[in-house]
């Protein structure tokens, strides 16, 4: 079983030797790792001035594959031993790509940040993979590759016999190192389809930390997520709702929904709303659930009287950016020490947000599955309690100010709902009275006499004395 991982001279890589320390291994050595099912080797076939190259061999074990297992599924008897296993890229190379790069595809370069964040001209070599051409093309085009997928016949000498159902494939872009391997290890078994280990909860966790800022948005999401979760129904449902929740939270900057030019100026009265609230309720420590990019965190963090504010998100990825933003490189001591980053989700207790004096949900309810809204309303309410919660989100009565957004269609295409006034006061009022919180509803922009504002904010004020939720 082989890849290999060619990149070519670049800006961002300068020094062919950039590339064995990006990662993390050393050009002028053959490295051996215990992975499992055998033995992983590594080496540079190629290092000149104008491009270095990767490969890892895996040598695969057959008896050391199925040891300790009982029975087999295979169409004879020997065939647990006897098949296209140690020659054909499956979740046993995924699995190898995992232990053999964990640095590289997790983003991490001590010193050389500046190289991980770089797109390099990579070309990617497999020379046999289960599947057929569409299906390579249809779920590596979308993230930015140039595709080639060869089918390879069953015997040379005997064209007669026709195509084995494998193909020989490249993949050539211009993308991050950390991006290409996070593409390999969950496509690789979804191309297999045939996962060589039990599948359970864990690989839930694992789908949605390599598929952060990709999978979410993926144009055959539903076909990924089903073959990396061997089909298993209640995995592949919470895998998607994961994924859509963390995706969605990079948005804001681009403003990919349909309120074309009126977009931008609605995001600053959505902020400048929120910010007016704050003023007036003078909190020393706030939560901007949801963050994104940190928009809100630097106006936040510029506020008199607020010693602390924290900014939360399923995606690493979007904190880094929020850390770029913020330049938090360059922060005092003291500075650094009034803003916390912290990658956590609405959906579970979180400790780290006890004690808050405001939380701030800004366009995110709606991002949220309906049948889970009422777990995230639990922890922020229930859990968290914090004096004083902002909830923004669409009014969707306004939608038909939108000359381009479809009838009965929603501003953001993941939006999962968007609720009248009507709809949004009466979810405030059984939240506020489940919960014992006081709130009040106000429209956020220009109030139109008929459909009302674009956006609607409620404000909840915990109730002095108030007990646990009912």
């Amino acid at each position: 079983m082989l890849l290999t991982i060619s990149a070519a001279r670049s800006p961002a890589l300068a020094v062919p030797g950039d590339f064995g320390y990006l990662l993390h291994k050393h050009p002028g050595r053959v490295q051996q790792f215990g992975v499992y099912g055998g033995i992983a080797h590594v080496f540079y076939p190629e290092v000149s001035a104008d491009r270095c190259t990767v490969a890892m061999v895996l040598e695969v074990d057959p008896v050391a594959l199925v040891r300790g297992r009982s029975g087999g599924n295979d169409g004879f008897v020997l065939g647990q031993y006897v098949n296209d296993r140690p020659y054909v890229a499956s979740s046993l190379l995924s699995a190898a790509l995992a232990k053999v790069f964990r640095s590289a595809l997790s983003g991490r370069c001590a010193g050389r940040e500046e190289l991980v964040e770089s797109a390099l001209d990579l070309t990617i070599a497999l020379p046999a993979v289960p599947g057929d051409p569409d299906l390579v093309q249809r779920v590596f085009t979308p993230m930015g590759w140039k595709v080639a997928a060869a089918p390879i016949g069953l015997d040379a000498t005997r064209p007669e016999w026709g195509e084995a159902p494998l193909v020989s494939v490249t993949l050539v872009g211009s993308l991050r190192v950390a991006d290409a391997l996070n593409h390999l290890y969950v496509l690789l078994p979804v191309l297999d389809d045939t996962k060589h280990y039990w599948v359970g909860d864990e690989e839930v966790d694992k789908l949605v930390r390599a598929g952060a800022g990709w999978l979410g948005t993926h144009p055959e999401r539903e076909l990924v997520t089903a073959r990396y979760l061997a089909h298993r129904r209640e995995l592949t449902d919470a895998a998607t709702r994961r994924l859509v929740e963390l995706d969605d939270r990079l948005a804001e900057d681009a403003v990919d929904d349909d309120e074309s030019v009126l977009s931008r100026p609605l995001v600053r009265l959505r902020h400048d709303a929120v910010l007016e609230v704050v003023r007036t309720l003078r909190p020393a420590s706030i939560a901007d659930l949801g963050c994104g990019s940190g928009a809100l965190l630097g106006s936040l963090l510029a506020l008199q009287g607020v010693a602390r504010v924290i900014g939360t998100e399923v995606s690493a990825g979007a904190l880094s950016k929020a850390a770029r933003r913020l330049h938090v490189d360059r922060m005092t001591e003291r500075q650094s020490e009034r803003l916390t980053l912290l990658l956590s989700s609405l959906q579970y207790e979180d400790d780290r947000l006890d004690g808050l004096d405001l939380v701030i949900l800004m366009e995110v309810i709606e991002h949220i599955d309906p049948d889970r809204l009422p777990a995230v309303v639990g922890n922020v309410f229930g859990a968290m309690r914090p004096r004083h919660v902002v909830i923004t989100t669409p009014n969707s009565e306004y939608n038909v100010r939108y000359p381009a957004l479809v009838e009965g269609g929603y501003r953001h295409p993941d939006h999962r709902f968007e609720w009248t006034r009507e709809q949004f006061a009466a979810w405030t009022r059984s939240v506020g009275q489940a919960h014992g919180y006081e709130v009040a509803v106000r429209p956020v922009g220009d109030s139109d006499p008929q459909v009302g504002s674009p956006t609607q904010m409620a404000v909840f004020t915990r109730r002095t004395g108030s007990g646990d939720a009912v």
